[in-house]
Order: C-alpha cells, then sequence, then structure tokens
C-alpha cells in the first residue's frame, strides 16, 4: 500500500479525540432517543422533495426545489460529519512504525471490510424495506470504515500479543 497517501502518525490521536464522542452522542441522539438539538436555522439544499420533509403535496407549492434555503437542523449531520472525519483520521494514519506487514494488514482489513459491508448490505437489501432500508443505507455509510477500523486493529493487537509472548 503506497503510504504517500496515508496521513501523519499525529492525526491518528486527533481522529480518535473526535470518533469516539461522536459515536457516543449519536447513540445517545438515536438509539436512546436522547433530544440533542442545535437551535433550527436556514440550511442550504441543492435538492428538497417536500415528501421527503413530512409536508402534504399541494397543487400551488412546487414539490421539488433546488438550491433552496429551508428551515432545518444541523445536529445529525454535525455529528455524521464529525464520526466520517474521526474514522478517516483514525483509519488512515500511519502507525510509529509503519512497515510491510502493517501495510499488507491495512489492505487486507480494507478488502475484508469491503466484503463484509456488502455482504450484509445484500442481506439488508433483502430482509428490509421502505423507510428501514433508508436507515440501513444511512448506517452503511459509516460501517465500512468501523469495519475497517475494528478488523486493522483486532489484528494488529493479536499480532503484538503474539511477539510478547514469544519474548
Amino acid at each position: 500500500m503506497n503510504t504517500k497517501l496515508l496521513l501523519p502518525n499525529r492525526f491518528k490521536r486527533i481522529g480518535w479525540f473526535i470518533l469516539i464522542p461522536a459515536i457516543i452522542i449519536y447513540l445517545l441522539a438515536v438509539v436512546f432517543d436522547l433530544n440533542i438539538k442545535l437551535p433550527d436555522s436556514k440550511v442550504f439544499a441543492l435538492y428538497s422533495n417536500q415528501f421527503t420533509l413530512g409536508h402534504a403535496y399541494s397543487e400551488s407549492t412546487p414539490t421539488r426545489q433546488i438550491c433552496i434555503l429551508q428551515d432545518g437542523n444541523y445536529t445529525l449531520t454535525l455529528i455524521g460529519l464529525l464520526a466520517i472525519a474521526g474514522a478517516i483520521l483514525v483509519g488512515f494514519s500511519k502507525e510509529k512504525q509503519e512497515d510491510e506487514f502493517i501495510a499488507k494488514t491495512r489492505l487486507e482489513s480494507l478488502v475484508w471490510a469491503v466484503y463484509v459491508n456488502y455482504a450484509i448490505l445484500a442481506f439488508c437489501f433483502l430482509f428490509f424495506f421502505s423507510f428501514e432500508f433508508l436507515q440501513v443505507m444511512i448506517y452503511n455509510m459509516f460501517t465500512i470504515l468501523l469495519f475497517f477500523i475494528a478488523r486493522f486493529y483486532y489484528v494488529l493487537n493479536k499480532f503484538n500479543k503474539s511477539l510478547t509472548r514469544e519474548k
């Protein structure tokens, strides 16, 4: 794997500092239905379909609009952006000692994460429909990075433990 594309090691700590709180806040907000809301404000939307925003169809107002300001809340958007940024910083920062084994493990973990992610997605295509499938697709944006990080650090930890036992 070309290490020129990886971020410096110092970004990993920043990534963990962003990723862990973002996941905790997301779980509190969505899973436990805790209302964490930023103040509502006008937000810019490239495309808006009023039906998806919960408004009833009215013949006097168009249902689809392009490049508009609308009332909205950035809370989950901000949490999602923080989670993505944190996961990218954690997953794609160099290790302190970046060698061929780590590069191979990183590549294998990435391929493994893609396989697992799309296997789960195929399962969801078969058994989830309507709004529930939309929720699956939202989670799917994050799972590939999380699967990659989990497997990569699991394999590195397992390898480091085996080295410790040999000494």
